[in-house]
């Protein structure tokens, strides 16, 4: 298979993915989103890849779903589109999780919106200084997605997630450590430098080991995922189908404060 939307390379027992839009910050839309799942599918059928590495190609790791893609398809029935990516992403997140090998998310830049919830979903996850990340979705008046909203809260509580969700702040890398979205973060020169030393400990792992563990880690941590998944569709769909969220993406758009009327 060609890809034109991720760059993939399988070396040594490690596969790197690099999402690759950087003219759109990675912005996932329907060509990317089936590019990553192709790729997860080939990492989990490869007895040879022992490590799994997702980042961003250019300045962005991954800035969510494709606004315009979502601006440009609004009318006449908004949520459409918003159904057929949803349904896509969650394919590229339910593969994560149920990788039998380590996950490493070697953030490289900002992270917003579903971006958050890939990185959310992956092991390990090693962020440059300079990588800020933003929930995002409620500033155009959609609700999380991509497990955002079981993940998460498991990682930083139930506070601090609602309170990502109402105020939507941006947070530092600094920050993301001090929350525990983050095991590890270090100057932009030595990202690859630290994230090569993790991977190369895990490529040179007990495999078998690890695909236990996390399973069993997901059984016990993430037993309502499918459950969730579900949950949060179902919500963006509803969400989709507001005038805030026309409002939302107009706003976005036209560079200005979006004016919400709560409809």
């Amino acid at each position: 298979m060609t890809f034109e939307n991720i760059l993939f390379e399988r070396k040594g027992g490690v596969a790197t993915i690099r999402l690759n839009r950087p003219k759109n910050f990675n912005a996932i839309d329907f060509g990317l989103g089936s590019e990553l799942a192709r790729a997860l599918e080939i990492c989990h059928d490869d007895d040879g890849v022992r490590v799994v590495v997702l980042t961003g190609e250019g300045k962005a790791f991954c800035s969510g779903g494709d606004l315009k893609l979502f601006y440009e398809n609004m009318q006449p029935y908004p949520q459409d589109i918003v159904r057929q990516l949803v349904k896509a992403f969650n394919v590229i997140i339910l593969a994560l999780r149920q990788m039998p090998k380590p996950v490493v998310a070697v953030v490289n830049g900002p992270v917003g919106g579903g971006g958050f919830s890939l990185a959310a979903a992956c092991d390990i996850r090693i962020a440059a200084r300079s990588a800020i990340f933003r929930q995002a979705y409620t500033s155009v008046s959609l609700v999380p997605d991509g497990a955002w909203t079981l993940v998460v809260p498991m990682l930083i509580g139930f506070g601090k997630a609602m309170e990502l969700v109402l105020l939507d702040p941006i947070l530092s890398a600094q920050d993301a450590l001090e929350w525990g979205l983050v095991h590890r973060v270090v100057d932009d020169a030595d990202l690859w430098k630290a994230a090569d030393e993790v991977i190369g400990k895990l490529a040179s792992g007990p495999t078998r080991a690890f695909a236990i563990a996390k399973e069993n880690l997901n059984n016990a941590m993430l037993g309502l995922l499918y459950r969730q998944l579900e949950l949060e569709r179902s919500g963006m769909i509803q969400a989709a189908k507001s005038d805030d969220y026309r409002e939302g993406l107009t706003a976005f758009f036209g560079k200005r404060t979006a004016m919400f009327a709560g409809k």
